[in-house]
């Protein structure tokens, strides 16, 4: 059984700070937002790994080239921007805007049971992957399978409250 947290109390990965930029303190962030300027609409972040949050609070930012930089208050050089390397950046799950019926956050699909519409178990999903032309769940059971998140297709429902995807799939592929 998956313990889901109440949203109130999740956090939502939504980028990592990847290097350190100058000496005055920048670093560079990987958004994981669309668009992905999207992680500068939260000034208030929480910044490291689990169980070792910290929180930060977005000071300035800019676009660099192909680059993302910010500045953090209380981030006053390189050797201090430099230990922040490699941290990710998270917000509480309730800061997050409602969407429309029938889309989902990739957070909130994680970790949810995934099962044929015969009621054959495939396991969970682990992660989800971005192609071109769709999302495809990571699922982990007794093997790895890869299933296209293509809802009223392959992806028949998707219950949050249950902790359940639905899918029309050949549990043999």
């Amino acid at each position: 059984m998956v313990l889901r947290e109440p949203d109130a109390g999740r956090r939502i990965i939504i980028g990592r700070i990847v290097g350190a930029y100058g000496v005055l303190g920048w670093v560079k962030i990987r958004s994981y937002t669309r668009p992905q300027q999207g992680v500068f609409e939260y000034h208030q972040w929480l910044v490291g790994r689990p169980g070792q949050w910290q929180p930060a609070e977005l000071a300035d930012w800019r676009r660099h080239g192909k680059s993302w930089l910010a500045k953090l208050e209380g981030v006053a050089g390189r050797d201090q921007a430099r230990a922040r390397t490699g941290c990710d950046i998270a917000i509480p799950r309730a800061l997050l805007p409602p969407l429309p019926a029938g889309e989902y956050y990739w957070a909130d699909l994680i970790g949810l049971r995934v099962q044929t519409l015969e009621g054959v178990e495939l396991g969970r999903v682990d992660h989800l992957l971005e192609t071109g032309a769709n999302d495809v769940l990571v699922v982990i059971g007794d093997r790895e399978r890869l299933i296209p998140f293509v809802p009223g297709r392959d992806v028949v429902m998707v219950d949050l409250d249950a902790a359940l995807i639905r899918v029309d799939w050949d549990p043999q592929f």
